[in-house]
């Protein structure tokens, strides 16, 4: 009934809108392994000052802006972030490559001046400056890495409670990132099927599920940089007991982590979600 055109296909995109998002949301989290590694790169060259949830979260969004390009008239250009001003040369091939093929580009503009380096740039992460330090790998030791203290009372958590009790519900794979110092056990078919009958997650399918250590997430919940938060929802946690069998390949995992063997990929499909209450 509407006869302006931008009116009538507005209306139809906002009813396709949140099945468009569903979609990209799944584009993501296919590239998500790729982001997740390079920030956490970033990370470990750059120092514990970057945040890297910040880096991915500007990558994506770089991302969305530089795909409207597919939908450009040839007279509009996308901005750039800060960043794109200072590609590397073997970007800016990549590009000159997509022009020839007959893809939108935006015009280059022209690059720092020679000499100047990337800690003059504040960059995606808002620092003002960059200090490259040595990688330190993940502390695996202590007494919350001696397998001895999973026994048959520990309790555990699924790692998207555990998010969502941190108050990072939104960004699953957050509390991986931003401690990679916590042990997380990912569950296999047969783990994802009793947890399943037990009512502690939905029937999921390829979908990833870690399990985690109440005591640890407790710890974390009463250290200073959440204790004050007024998104603690400790009440999400919802622990359980875990069978002892399940007990003793987790003993097994965090025994082959102490020792330097390597975890499973944190990336993957999204993270099984509880069931509903």
């Amino acid at each position: 009934s509407f006869t302006d055109p931008s009116v009538s296909m507005d209306l139809l995109r906002a009813v396709l809108q949140p099945s468009i998002n569903e979609e990209i949301r799944g584009i993501f989290n296919k590239y998500m392994k790729f982001f997740q590694k390079a920030a956490m790169n970033v990370r470990d060259n750059v120092g514990e000052e970057v945040d890297p949830e910040q880096l991915i979260q500007e990558t994506c969004r770089s991302c969305l802006e530089q795909a409207k390009l597919l939908f450009s008239d040839g007279k509009k250009i996308v901005p750039r972030l800060p960043l794109e001003q200072a590609v590397p040369k073997r970007a800016q091939q990549m590009d000159e490559e997509l022009s020839r093929r007959g893809s939108p580009v935006p015009k280059k503009r022209k690059g720092r001046p020679p000499g100047q380096s990337l800690a003059n740039d504040r960059g995606v992460s808002g620092m003002a400056a960059w200090k490259l330090k040595v990688s330190e790998p993940v502390r695996r030791d202590g007494p919350k890495w001696d397998p001895s203290r999973l026994t048959e009372t520990t309790t555990f958590v699924l790692g998207s409670r555990a998010n969502k009790a941190l108050g990072m519900g939104g960004t699953r794979g957050r509390l991986y990132i931003k401690h990679p110092h916590l042990f997380k056990y990912a569950a296999d078919p047969q783990d994802k099927h009793w947890l399943a009958e037990q009512q502690h997650m939905r029937a999921t399918g390829g979908k990833m599920a870690y399990l985690l250590i109440e005591e640890d997430i407790r710890d974390l919940a009463a250290s200073d940089d959440y204790r004050d938060s007024v998104d603690l929802r400790l009440e999400e946690l919802k622990p359980f007991v875990a069978p002892a069998w399940m007990t003793l390949k987790m003993q097994r995992h965090m025994e082959t982590l102490r020792r330097g063997g390597d975890a499973p990929p944190a990336d993957g499909p999204p993270e099984a979600a509880p069931p509903p209450e």
